[in-house]
């Protein structure tokens, strides 16, 4: 399994949300160009940037910022946040983003999404699906930076799209920024329904335990954030993650 680190966007800033409340914000005195040399210098290969701003309004807001993340090559970026039309993936592209993550849009004008695994390949193009799992077990999905909750189950949505896939990120809401845990039943459903998928892990990982749980199950790779930056995996805990698929 593969440690990808992830650095959230609000307005230049490097910031995390607890369980995706944009009114539960912490803010990290920490420059993003730093933090990614950092990461390099651990070892890392990939990082994943979300643009919070777009994520909520639809549109990223944060491209320069991410366009001089990419220009240090060091690291590839996997970014998504508001990417909800052509342009705005051309522009993502256009900045040196090596993959584009897809969320609201896929369900919003799925053409989109298709279009995108037809012209770039389904290695360069990830489906990022956030849920929060009801009183039933079911894990609806969520869109516009986690706001809107949609009737349609993961489940669903992942049923339009699996054939044409590679990468799916899912998030658990509920668990993100709350360093409670990854939601390892949600991921074991998961791979068990898509076992061809490439899954990443996101929402809740608070130290090295939680990665070698995900590694057990067999995911493809987990996206840590709040962990990483307040220093709840020591770096030589990373090493084993840092090679994965």
């Amino acid at each position: 399994m593969l440690l990808i680190p992830s650095i959230d966007l609000r307005g230049g800033r490097c910031v995390r949300l607890l369980k995706g409340a944009f009114d539960a914000e912490t803010r990290y005195e920490l420059d993003p160009l730093e933090l990614l040399e950092q990461y390099a210098d651990a070892g890392a290969t990939w990082l994943h940037v979300v643009d919070l701003d777009g994520a909520r309004d639809g549109l990223p807001a944060n491209l320069p910022l991410v366009r001089a993340l990419c220009a240090r090559q060091r690291l590839r970026v996997q970014f998504g946040g508001g990417l909800r039309t052509r342009a705005a993936i051309d522009a993502a592209l256009d900045a040196g983003v090596s993959r584009i993550v897809i969320g609201s849009a896929a369900v919003e004008d799925p053409q989109l999404l298709r279009g995108s695994l037809d012209e770039l390949g389904a290695d360069r193009v990830c489906l990022a699906i956030d849920v929060r799992v009801d009183a039933a077990g079911t894990p609806r999905v969520r869109t516009s930076g986690w706001v809107n909750e949609l009737p349609l189950s993961l489940w669903e949505l992942l049923d339009r799209f699996n054939t044409q896939l590679k990468h799916v990120l899912c998030t658990d809401v509920e668990r993100d920024g709350a360093l409670a845990g990854p939601n390892l039943a949600l991921y074991d459903e998961a791979m068990r329904r898509a076992p061809g998928i490439a899954w990443q892990a996101s929402g809740g990982i608070r130290d090295a335990a939680d990665l070698a749980a995900l590694d057990e199950l067999g995911m493809a790779a987990a996206i840590s954030g709040k962990a990483l930056l307040e220093g709840r995996i020591r770096r030589e805990e990373w090493q084993p993650f840092l090679r994965g698929a």
